[in-house]
């Protein structure tokens, strides 16, 4: 029976039963706990009161602000538990972005209430708990999930304090002028310098009863919107609309290339500057359409295969192949004869390049494979390339991978390729590839039925790339690099198969040139190296202890130029050819020279560049004169800067052709 409570409390029967009332979980634990709101149900109330006891208060005591600032935290909390318990991370597009924004406005309404500290983590500890009888990876994702909070909350505090000055600096100007928005260009500079997004501008706008000017913010970044629209943009725009037009009379191309390299096909379309044509001649550009084709085209990471397409009198060499619209658009250039549609031609994929592409495909998936099995077990795909001659793998891990880590990864993987495991290729219902344990791709769409490739016992993928029978054809696999690209997403650089002797090729070349050079042995190169460098080191150190005593002696010779200014000598000067320490040694010498004074000096160690130094005594200082922020409203002249304490010898500098007139410390002070 469903009821309906009135405002007295008394319930009745509604008068039409079984129908949708919203009623979720929350709500039906508000009802049933008696509670005002779902905050306030056992799901949700133990996780305002960590955030409250860290803040030093009590929920219920609280002031209205406080009470909405506190249910932000608890509710935004258990969100990105479970976020982060799915797999993803913080970043700046997608779900990624979704999780930031929401990691970040805890943060702030933890400011908001008196927290100064980190301290989601320690609230996700109690969302954790509530949690893990229901979803038990959160407590298995614990460490992950711990890890990220503290990364993005220990980011965002870093610039949160001056964005937040610059904030109130705009809100207190806006309010002053009486208007009633934050410009665009302003909210833009908060997002693109601090990190702050449109949302968390407009929310702290609105609290002051003030908006912003999301046109003008979304025009601000209109430009950089463009750039990375085309830089994603892999296909011409009239080339698409042709293809939306030859769906609706030609099929799909029919893919043979997981067992042919080779096969006899008939031109559907044939493209020339994105336009369809009936022929084309030796010369030209063309995307051309089979009917059923052995090239792979671009997909999963995995470049598209090149080769051939051959005919009476007709060579066509093809240098990339695209999926597009159900399509595989073989691109290349006719290089004799004629091609027209309804042609039959010979397709023939380059072997050599396609079993690279192979080697590097399935290296890619034993080297996810031994990351999970040696590093973390929760790692998991943020993307990858399979190139010909190099492949590439980036995953979700919140710290670097340490030497030792990145060399047992790659013994392993190499271990693996020795061990000559053989693939088993399979097509299933996608549920059942999951109820073996085939790794997806987390985000990845699949269809009701995928294609799993597995070497047992090392790797099982959902997976559509070409791959070797057999792991022993990979030959060899070695590591290039480790390094970060976003946050919490690391990038494996490697080769593998015949790229690994090119690799070593290379870097042999290079070993052997510098053993000639050094007339060393190639594992006396380091010491040597370090040797060197040492000595270099000394060498600089000893010529800027000479150009220093040098500035001091040409020093010496203006002392008898310094002007008495009231109580104190005023030195200014310009010393030729002379850079920043040497000048701060010579006017820190002057000064002693002159007792109560001020010196300021300039010289033009290189073209086009202009270093300056001042030094001021007590009594100069007394009367408001700071040596540092005098020398940078000077070098500000020659579009530089400078700065620091009041008395010791400061540095500035500029640009020699951004001075238009003479600067004035080098004639008068």
């Amino acid at each position: 029976m469903q009821y309906n409570r009135d405002a007295a409390g008394t319930l009745t029967p509604l008068q039409n039963q079984n129908i949708d009332t919203g009623l979720g979980l929350e709500r039906m634990a508000q009802i049933l706990q008696q509670v005002p709101n779902n905050y306030e149900t056992d799901l949700i109330l133990p996780i305002i009161e960590t955030a409250a006891q860290i803040a030093g208060k009590t929920y219920a005591q609280s002031d209205a602000h406080t009470q909405v600032s506190l249910k932000v935290i608890g509710d935004h909390v258990r969100a990105v538990v479970h976020m982060i318990a799915d797999g993803i991370t913080a970043s700046n597009v997608g779900r990624g972005y979704i999780l930031r924004r929401l990691i970040r406005r805890v943060v702030r309404h933890g400011r908001l209430i008196g927290i100064t500290g980190p301290f989601t983590s320690q609230v996700a500890e109690t969302a954790i708990a509530l949690s893990e009888q229901a979803f038990p990876n959160v407590r298995e994702r614990e460490a992950p999930i711990k890890a990220e909070l503290d990364r993005e909350e220990a980011r965002f505090l870093e610039t949160l304090e001056r964005g937040e000055k610059l904030l109130d600096e705009l809100l207190a100007r806006e309010q002053q002028s009486h208007a009633k928005q934050i410009s665009g260009t302003d909210a833009f500079v908060l997002y693109d310098t601090y990190g702050f997004p449109l949302e968390l501008t407009q929310e702290i706008a609105e609290e002051h009863g003030l908006t912003v000017d999301v046109a003008g913010f979304e025009a601000a970044m209109a430009q950089q919107r463009q750039r990375s629209k085309d830089a994603h943009e892999t296909i011409d725009l009239t080339v698409q609309g042709s293809l939306d037009q030859l769906a609706e009379r030609i099929h799909a191309t029919a893919f043979l290339g997981y067992t042919d390299f080779a096969s006899t096909s008939l031109v559907e379309a044939v493209l020339v500057a994105g336009k369809a044509v009936a022929a084309a001649k030796a010369g030209d550009e063309v995307q051309v359409i089979l009917a059923q084709t052995p090239f792979y085209g671009e997909s999963g990471g995995q470049v598209g295969d090149r080769g051939y397409l051959c005919g009476d009198d007709l060579v066509v060499r093809i240098t990339d192949v695209q999926k597009e619209a159900g399509f595989f658009v073989h691109s290349g250039h006719i290089e004799r004869g004629t091609l027209t549609v309804g042609q039959s031609v010979q397709a023939q994929v380059d072997r050599a390049q396609r079993r690279r592409a192979m080697a590097n495909h399935t290296a890619t998936h034993l080297l996810q494979a031994a990351l999970k099995a040696l590093v973390d077990d929760s790692i998991s795909q943020a993307g990858s390339l399979v190139d010909f001659d190099r492949l590439r793998f980036d995953f979700n891990c919140p710290r670097a991978l340490t030497p030792e880590e990145v060399q047992q990864v790659e013994a392993q993987v190499n271990t693996w390729i020795a061990e000559s495991h053989t693939a088993e290729v399979a097509v299933m219902p996608l549920a059942e590839a999951k109820a073996k344990g085939a790794v997806a791709m987390f985000g990845e769409k699949y269809g009701a039925e995928v294609r799993v490739i597995d070497f047992p016992g090392v790797s099982m993928e959902l997976c559509g790339g070409t791959h070797v029978s057999n792991t022993a054809e990979i030959g060899l696999f070695k590591i290039i690099s480790e390094t970060g690209v976003a946050a919490g997403v690391r990038r494996i650089e490697a080769v593998a198969g015949p790229a690994v002797l090119e690799y070593l090729n290379v870097r042999d070349a290079v070993v052997r040139d510098l053993s000639d050079r050094f007339k060393a042995k190639p594992e006396e190169l380091p010491d040597r190296i370090t040797t060197l460098q040492a000595d270099l080191k000394t060498a600089q150190k000893e010529l800027q202890a000479l150009k220093s005593e040098l500035a001091v002696a040409k020093a010496d010779q203006l002392l008898s130029t310094a002007e008495t200014v009231g109580e104190v000598k005023v030195l200014v000067a310009q010393l030729e050819d002379v850079g920043v320490e040497a000048l701060k040694a010579a006017a820190e010498r002057l000064l002693l020279q002159l007792g109560e004074g001020a010196v300021v000096l300039g010289s033009v160690p290189e073209a086009d560049k202009v270093s300056l130094v001042a030094a001021f005594s007590p009594k100069v200082i007394a009367q408001n004169l700071q040596a540092g922020k005098f020398i940078g409203g000077i070098a500000k002249l020659c579009g530089g800067g400078g700065g620091g304490r009041p008395s010791s010898p400061k540095p500035g500098g500029g640009n020699r052709s951004n001075c238009l007139t003479p600067s004035p410390l080098l004639t008068k002070p």
